[in-house]
């Protein structure tokens, strides 16, 4: 059976961040894979948890808690070509030349992209971004088939 890594990371659907002084182990985990100074879940973990789905598919990874360091990751393909299983689309945030968003791509229409990710919302789950955000799209792996 071959697993994609949407599906895999569809399994995290509604894990969030806990209110407070609280952490949810699972993100901590996903945080401290290849980074030890997040002290609690309320960080921005979108990274986090692209990295923790493909360190456990064996997948090429950022190994960074920066959603633009994925720029670098897989081979760059065009929004028009996405696959779901297969690709992930790095988003820009804000002003700030630095700070991203990344997800898993789930689907696109004309003026919108819908990504299945960490921390939006403060949970896992799939949200709409306008196409205008797009920095990148990256294919992960090939279709095997």
């Amino acid at each position: 059976m071959n697993i994609s890594a949407y599906t895999l990371a569809e399994r995290f659907t509604g894990i969030q961040e806990l209110p407070g002084s609280l952490d949810n182990p699972q993100i901590m985990a996903m945080l401290r894979l290849d980074n030890k100074w997040p002290e609690g879940d309320e960080v921005p973990w979108c990274s986090a948890f692209v990295n923790y789905i493909c360190w456990l598919l064996r997948l090429p990874r950022s190994k960074s808690l920066m959603a633009r360091s994925w720029l670098e990751v897989g081979r760059p393909i065009l929004i028009g070509e996405a696959k779901v299983g297969y690709d992930i689309v790095i988003l820009s945030r804000g002003e700030s030349p630095t700070a991203g968003h990344v997800g898993f791509y789930a689907n696109h229409d004309g003026g919108s992209v819908f990504l299945l990710g960490g921390n939006q919302g403060d949970t896992v789950g799939v949200s709409k971004y306008t196409t205008s955000r797009i920095l990148g799209v990256r294919r992960l792996y090939e279709d095997p088939s």
